[in-house]
């Protein structure tokens, strides 16, 4: 395998590796003003905004910390060479990266700068996206504790918290990256070692859910104060249901409405109308404040880079007049 036919170098330093540092600038401008949503939105008591200030300064020093670096570093330099790049990114035959004899693999110098720089590099950037979810993770933990003003009859059925989901669209270049790193991989293993791409359903399964985690994940600390919320707001919007529909059915049922009142114009109607409209808003509230359409978008954008793969399977050809047919 000659170095120019190497796809996986192709997707993991001209696609991956670009997306990495990008999404690095489109995750923190889009971070910024979702933590402010917090504010702005009036969802954390006064008694509450020292806390969540101590939380934000916690993860810019988790964010910015030097030794954090050094030790993803440590863990590049000591298990990424020796083990993963050995065992997962080296074909067994003969390529640029050096050959095989006797049962012992020589690297070339070239292999050798990948092994020491390139490869590293690559390795430490994934890494410290890693860390940083972790960080994005720690930090709505700290903040699920507090006692947060949710609203459960918000229009947006999460309590006020729906705009958590807009930060799943920055995540997109990330996501893409992944997908790409994955694709390369599994291209040089297609074109030079024989394989199929449904031998590696399960790879391709495993960057699913380590996707959609990535991004759900840290969501999943705010299931435990909705599902509280929602208890207690069926409760108490039931019962004032129960009062409201009680005196409407004595009022206006039982005779009991004032000689002369019409009902026609009557606002008591709309009343009703907007009582059942907003226990039903409660009703629905969902547990995680993110969206099936969300969904969807981070899994499309961690399969587009293997999507050109099935051209290994299907001719382009066949696959065209397949969608056609599927469409017209």
């Amino acid at each position: 395998m000659p170095f120019l036919a190497d796809i996986e170098v192709y997707a993991r330093f001209l696609v991956g590796m670009p997306l990495l540092v990008l999404a690095e600038l489109v995750i923190h401008e889009r971070m910024r003003p979702v933590v402010n949503q917090f504010f702005e939105r009036d969802l954390v008591p006064d008694s509450a905004r020292q806390k969540f200030q101590a939380a934000v300064d916690s993860a810019m020093r988790l964010r910015d910390s030097v030794r954090a670096e050094v030790f993803l570093i440590a863990i590049v330099y000591g298990l990424g060479i020796f083990l993963v790049w050995r065992g997962d990114t080296v074909l067994e035959a003969g390529s640029w990266h050096g050959s095989f004899f006797r049962g012992e693999f020589h690297p070339t110098l070239a292999g050798w700068w990948f092994r020491g720089v390139s490869l590293p590099l690559l390795q430490f950037l994934l890494l410290r996206w890693y860390y940083r979810v972790f960080i994005w993770f720690r930090f709505l933990w700290q903040i699920s504790r507090l006692n947060l003003k949710l609203m459960p009859a918000h229009p947006d059925r999460s309590a006020g918290l729906s705009f958590l989901t807009s930060i799943s669209y920055a995540f997109t270049p990330l996501l893409f990256a992944q997908g790409a790193l994955v694709a390369g991989v599994l291209a040089d293993r297609i074109f030079f070692s024989g394989a199929k791409l449904p031998q590696f359903e399960v790879e391709i399964g495993a960057l699913v859910v380590i996707a959609v985690c990535m991004v759900v994940g840290p969501l999943l600390v705010f299931v435990r104060p909705l599902v509280t919320v929602k208890r207690k707001a069926l409760r108490e919007y039931g019962a004032l249901a129960q009062r409201y529909v009680r005196e409407f059915d004595q009022k206006w049922i039982r005779g009991g409405a004032p000689p002369g009142e019409n009902l026609l114009g009557s606002s008591d109607i709309q009343s009703l109308a907007d009582l059942g409209n907003s226990f039903e808003v409660v009703a629905q509230m969902k547990p995680i404040p993110f969206t099936g359409r969300a969904l969807v978008r981070l899994v499309i954008a961690a399969l587009i880079p293997i999507s050109p793969l099935i051209l290994t399977m299907i001719p382009a050809e066949e696959l065209a007049q397949r969608v056609l047919k599927m469409l017209f």
